[in-house]
């Protein structure tokens, strides 16, 4: 994982949705296989693919600080399409603003740098701050691009459908910083070269909180930019105008392809663990 490529193969197998149906047993094996590798007991015949693959499995499920397994739908291989659908009301707009948002919190929660603990109540106010502003800056630009008379329906509608990221961007941006905002104030865990804790940083927290604001601007990029590209075009196709139901799955196979780029490639551009 010293490369970014490294790091890019790393969390596409994170991503890997068939983490998602791991049962209980199935994990229990990986992680008992890992620790047997580690304590030189393995059985024989095991291969690396085997070892390969229960440690995508852990990676996937349990988190690294507290080693306590992740709730299914807040692992970092779930997804929400529902911000892509055109024809949005205002109803619709809002409700999937706070959906996604919600959903964006309860992975940060789940996924959080357990170091630290933080109280409840900055979980709230990031949970807020980011529905309050993806939710006003998606509707504050539907309501301009709704009002822009210049547009034909067709141009309107294409562009309505690329709201969704400054939205989300921003929200994201709210979210972190609220949500770690304690981090700032008392400073991270730093290590040694043998994973000794050696003291508390605030500067390798700001590092932290700027590297993952930047991560969460990235994340959404291709997800929120490609799909309506791909679908204007698909939308046009005979098979789709023939088919008008056939829509929203393909739009969501569109999105699944670009979640599978954009998480390990945003996720890739800094390592887990940092020098300062």
């Amino acid at each position: 994982q010293t490369s970014f490529y490294g790091r890019f193969r790393h969390f596409l197998d994170i991503i890997d949705p068939r983490t998602l149906f791991v049962t209980e047993s199935r994990l229990k094996e990986a992680v008992q296989l890992l620790e047997d590798y580690k304590h030189g007991t393995l059985p024989p015949g095991v291969t690396n693919k085997e070892l390969w693959e229960a440690q995508k499995i852990k990676q996937a499920i349990i988190h690294p600080d507290t080693n306590e397994t992740i709730f299914m739908p807040f692992r970092m291989s779930g997804i929400v399409v529902g911000l892509l659908l055109p024809n949005q009301t205002l109803a619709s707009t809002v409700f999937w603003q706070w959906l996604n948002q919600s959903h964006n919190a309860c992975v940060n929660y789940a996924n959080r740098n357990a170091t630290k603990p933080s109280p409840t109540s900055k979980f709230i106010q990031g949970y807020l701050g980011a529905v309050i502003s993806a939710v006003s800056i998606a509707v504050g630009l539907n309501v301009l691009i709704q009002r822009a008379n210049k547009f034909t329906p067709a141009t309107r509608l294409l562009i309505q459908r690329f709201v969704p990221f400054p939205a989300v961007a921003s929200a994201n941006i709210c979210n972190v910083v609220l949500m770690r905002h304690t981090e700032l104030e008392e400073g991270i865990d730093v290590l040694d070269n043998n994973g000794n804790i050696v003291g508390s940083s605030r500067i390798a927290a700001k590092h932290a909180l700027l590297e993952t604001a930047l991560t969460r601007v990235v994340l959404p990029m291709p997800i929120l930019v490609l799909p309506p590209i791909i679908m204007s075009i698909l939308e046009k196709t005979s098979l789709l105008r023939s088919r008008p139901r056939m829509i929203l799955p393909v739009q969501s196979l569109v999105c699944l392809a670009a979640f599978g780029l954009a998480l390990p490639l945003a996720i890739s551009l800094f390592p887990q663990m940092s020098e300062v």
